[in-house]
């Protein structure tokens, strides 16, 4: 077949069969329609945004009181070991078998 009356035929079935207002009209139909998913992932984005931000800070909150918590502790373990010094082990003897 020939190209230039494929072209031909195809750019009289194109042209004409819409006006530009039809055209128009359908290309605002097709934005809308996808215009609304776009928002609700908007949405959804900022949702999780948000969710993140309150995890991040709830784990900043407890990573500081852990550390609070460990510097207390550190703290009690010194002084205790500075008013109970630990006791010496006793020497113990190594048991020998008994010959015979």
């Amino acid at each position: 077949m020939d190209t230039s009356s494929t072209k031909s035929r195809f750019n009289s079935l194109t042209s004409g069969t819409r006006s530009q207002a039809d055209r128009d009209a359908a290309r605002g139909r097709a934005q809308k329609h996808f215009a609304s998913p776009t928002a609700r992932d908007a949405a959804v984005m900022d949702e999780i945004a948000r969710e993140n931000a309150a995890r991040d800070a709830k784990t900043e909150k407890l990573k500081a009181l852990r550390l609070a918590k460990e510097q207390d502790d550190a703290a009690k373990a010194a002084a205790e070991a500075l008013t109970n010094p630990p006791k010496a082990k006793k020497a113990t003897r190594a048991k020998t078998k008994k010959a015979g």
